[in-house]
């Protein structure tokens, strides 16, 4: 937990370290100032590094209009604070189930919150990272919905690497001893 963010307009993000261990940053002022909940940025931040505290996993999506790998990112599709949950008055994030990846299924459930109501569904004012061959990753929101600069990934990060083309890749050194 920090005060101020070190990217702009990001309320939170994890990512590894140069070591390889899960971090995450969630930024309270930066989150009051900009009307969101600090405790559903930071149960965001903690969904998603649970789910995938690598940051390298994808559901490989075969057929749909949006057809390529989804990034395994569990709390980007419900990220509006009005679809998370109140537990002892604290607002946590809502969260996608692994079944939400899997779209041959016909039912849910496909988040803890029951807002999902179909595999891969983007929920207004959430979003997904897809990569789709020979175009790169592109960042889908719901039908309608204007993806937001707070939605990017840091900058260099391993979220933000994996949305630039191939090419423009960064490479990782590795620690020496």
């Amino acid at each position: 937990m920090l005060d101020d963010s070190d990217v702009a307009d990001a309320l939170g993000y994890h990512d590894v370290t140069k070591a390889g261990l899960p971090v995450g940053k969630v930024f309270a002022k930066t989150d009051l100032q900009a009307g969101s909940s600090v405790s559903a940025t930071l149960s965001h931040e903690l969904c998603e590094m649970l789910g995938d505290p690598d940051i390298n996993l994808i559901a490989f999506v075969e057929t749909g209009p949006h057809a390529g790998m989804y990034a395994y990112e569990t709390a980007d599709p419900v990220e509006a604070d009005d679809l998370g949950l109140r537990i002892d008055g604290v607002l946590l994030s809502d969260f996608v189930y692994p079944s939400y990846f899997e779209s041959f299924r016909k039912t849910g459930p496909f988040d803890w919150c029951g807002h999902v109501k179909k595999p891969l569904q983007i929920l207004p004012g959430g979003y997904q990272s897809i990569y789709v061959p020979g175009k790169g990753w592109t960042q889908v929101t719901a039908q309608g919905h204007a993806l937001k600069y707070a939605m990017l990934p840091k900058l260099g990060s391993r979220r933000e690497r994996r949305r630039r083309a191939k090419e423009l890749w960064i490479s990782s050194t590795a620690e020496t001893a």
